[in-house]
């Protein structure tokens, strides 16, 4: 079982993870250095915020979009698939028919 990072006062797991792993989107490969360190963020890869193992292997540092972007995975995959717009698609019939007035269209003299 992992061991949880103690709750500090004022101490999170941000610094221990910066320490941890290099500075780099472990999505999109961009680097950071200590100007642009804050668009850096530490994505719990179980999406469990309470799971903080020392050795941060429920830990990766995202860029904000990479960060932003996972999340939005996270909760289309979550959703059942009632809530899905493509399910609500599937379970109506389609009554476009592209091709409806081609037979028309292909006998009138006017079109060129």
């Amino acid at each position: 079982m992992a061991r949880s990072v103690p709750p500090r006062h004022g101490q999170t797991y941000r610094p221990l993870a910066l320490r941890l792993f290099p500075w780099i989107c472990a999505h999109c490969g961009r680097e950071f250095d200590g100007k642009k360190l804050n668009q850096l963020t530490v994505h719990h890869k179980d999406h469990n915020h309470d799971n903080n193992p020392l050795d941060g292997s429920n830990w990766e540092l995202l860029c904000l979009y990479c960060h932003d972007n996972e999340h939005q995975r996270y909760q289309v995959t979550d959703t059942t698939p009632d809530e899905t717009p493509r399910s609500r698609e599937q379970e109506r019939p389609s009554t476009f028919t592209p091709f409806a007035n081609l037979a028309h269209l292909l006998k009138r003299k006017d079109i060129a």
